[in-house]
């Protein structure tokens, strides 16, 4: 009996250390995301800055769009995902100086914010919509940093 007890333990204390080590993982990511780069802002300010300036730019058919783009994410981490994947999509309505987010804007900022292994869903649903996607396939072979690189050169003033 005592044996067994002391196995539940040490199972226990493995299991605890395991989880903690998986918490501060993610808040460590999170803490990175924080830390002001070159620019003094950081990753998250500018997600909020392009969050501000392209709120009133969304219309409901956009809304609704981007709702169904996101539905796969499991629901505890929707909300970050919408955050992240609408402020992208409203860095490229601002960097292509638009009045309002289009269909066309709304997959393109989808496609930059979005890792590689969410294309195949994105190609899937896009089908279902009957949404040509040859349009799109440059956005699918260039990566979140080149986009950012590219803004960097041509919009940010010194």
């Amino acid at each position: 009996m005592s044996v067994i007890f002391d196995y539940l333990i040490i199972a226990w204390g493995f299991i605890m250390i395991g989880l903690m080590g998986i918490g501060g993982f993610f808040m460590f990511r999170k803490f990175l995301k924080r830390l002001p780069k070159e620019d003094g802002k950081s990753i998250m300010d500018w997600e909020e800055y392009y969050m501000d300036k392209s709120k009133h730019m969304w219309e409901e058919n956009e809304k609704k769009l981007l709702e169904e783009l996101v539905s796969p994410v499991p629901e505890l981490f929707r909300d970050v995902a919408r955050h992240k994947i609408a402020s992208k999509i409203g860095e490229v309505a601002l960097t292509k100086n638009m009045n309002k987010i289009n269909q066309d804007v709304l997959i393109q900022g989808y496609i930059l914010a979005t890792p590689k292994r969410d294309h195949k869903f994105l190609r899937n649903k896009l089908e279902q919509k009957n949404i040509d996607v040859k349009p799109y396939e440059q956005f699918f072979s260039q990566s979140q940093n080149d986009y950012s690189a590219d803004w960097d050169k041509r919009y940010k003033k010194n």
